[in-house]
């Protein structure tokens, strides 16, 4: 009964191939750091994995360390002494895991803990931990809106956001990336529903760009809506304390919800979160489902990330280096002739416009030592293939100036640059 089913997801499979955008996962055999060990089979199963198999050979890329240029471990934390110390002792004193949702019996103390640690942090009134920050979209959007209310998203939010979104009976509008005048005419669209709310990324992950919150806030107060963000590359990234887009742009005590994650500037483990007004996040523990029907989040992470805001609060030379860092290697590459978007986050992306040349140009970085990845359709709109790297605090200017050259000249041999 299996077999045309199986004929039509070989059919797919082989379609995927053939658009260059099948990927295939890298083994790390190590700690995720600015440095990792890549093993045998992390090429993926393509031809020159079989070659070299032939051959008795490794490509440079294959084993050994290689320079990590695309983690979302933007501080530098995700192998921090002090959190692995903290997670031990988290393992050691309330144990492996819940085996529970919180409402029935899967809520620890140091989950409250948690939860008011990210409030102070925030700056807002109560906080609900989530899986996830997929998890935390989830459940919002479907939580707290109806048919009668209406939900503004911008056109590049993240794919948790869009499915979020989906999941509530809210009416949808959908205004173009960043663009003001497009949001005013969604908003007087929507102004016959019940409650508006406008949701965005606060740094949209593939282009690296920050919303415009400022802009959006005041017409969200002209249009009588409410604002929402979701912080995940911006928390511990973005403004002068790393309180994320909006301490960026001065606008904090104008949004009404945030949601974000514990899995990348915080230590990269696992685990999301909503914060904002007592109201939403109450709302969220009486409806939101991924919060009623899933386990707590595992204690150990829970007292690790303790420790990351900590981290956060105490450093602020992580977040100068990590400024630097992105500043140096976003003009190190645009002089050599790449075409990288303008922007002052950790993320930059370097802009290809062709799957094929966007995923050779992956694998020859992988043979001279840098592991980055290719982005092509569906991760972003076809033709907008590109390789997106990302700045670390643990990367130092000789990294920096490596994977630069590197770039440069695998650029020329592929016909990426002149």
């Amino acid at each position: 009964m299996f077999q045309a089913f199986q004929a039509h997801l070989a059919n797919e499979l082989a379609q995927i191939k053939d658009a260059s955008s099948y990927k295939t996962e890298r083994i790390l055999h190590s700690p995720q750091s600015a440095h990792v060990a890549l093993g045998p089979g992390s090429r993926g199963p393509g031809v020159r994995e079989a070659e070299d198999r032939e051959a008795g050979t490794r490509a440079p890329g294959d084993s050994g360390e290689v320079l990590n240029l695309c983690a979302n471990n933007y501080l530098g934390l995700a192998n921090h002494s002090a959190l692995v110390q903290a997670a031990k002792e988290g393992l050691d004193r309330w144990g492996f895991g819940l085996s529970s949702v919180r409402f029935i019996c899967g809520t620890q103390d140091v989950h409250k803990q948690l939860e008011g640690t990210i409030s102070r942090f925030m700056g807002y009134e109560d906080t609900i931990l989530f899986g996830s920050c997929f998890d935390a979209n989830g459940a919002l959007f479907e939580a707290i809106l109806g048919p009668e209310d209406a939900v503004l998203s911008d056109a590049l939010n993240h794919a948790s956001i869009i499915d979020g979104i989906r999941l509530s009976k809210a009416q949808r509008f959908r205004y173009a990336h960043s663009d003001m005048a497009d949001l005013e005419v969604k908003l007087k669209e929507a102004s016959g529903a019940r409650h508006r709310l406008v949701f965005t990324d606060g740094v949209f992950s593939m282009d690296g760009d920050v919303a415009k919150l400022d802009q959006i806030c005041d017409l969200a107060e002209r249009y009588d809506a409410i604002v929402g963000v979701d912080d995940c590359h911006a928390t511990g990234v973005l403004g002068k304390t790393g309180r994320g887009s909006g301490e960026a742009k001065g606008v904090r005590e104008r949004i009404a919800v945030v949601t974000g994650t514990l899995g990348k500037a915080l230590g990269g483990a696992s685990g999301g979160y909503v914060t904002g007004r007592r109201e939403i996040v109450e709302i969220l523990r009486q409806r939101g489902r991924p919060y009623l029907f899933s386990n707590a989040l595992m204690p150990a992470i829970a007292h690790a990330s303790i420790e990351a805001f900590r981290l956060v609060d105490e450093s602020p030379a992580l977040l100068d280096t990590l400024r630097e860092n992105a500043a140096a290697f976003r003009a190190g590459l645009t002089q050599a002739g790449f075409r990288i978007p303008p922007g002052e986050t950790p993320i930059v992306p370097i802009l290809i416009g062709d799957a094929g040349k966007t995923q050779a140009m992956a694998e020859a970085m992988l043979d001279e030592g840098i592991y980055v990845i290719g982005f092509s359709y569906p991760v972003v709109p076809v033709g907008q293939d590109r390789i997106r790297t990302q700045m670390s605090a643990a990367h130092t200017k000789a990294d920096l100036d490596r994977a630069i050259d590197a770039f440069a000249r695998v650029g020329t041999q592929i016909g990426v640059i002149g």
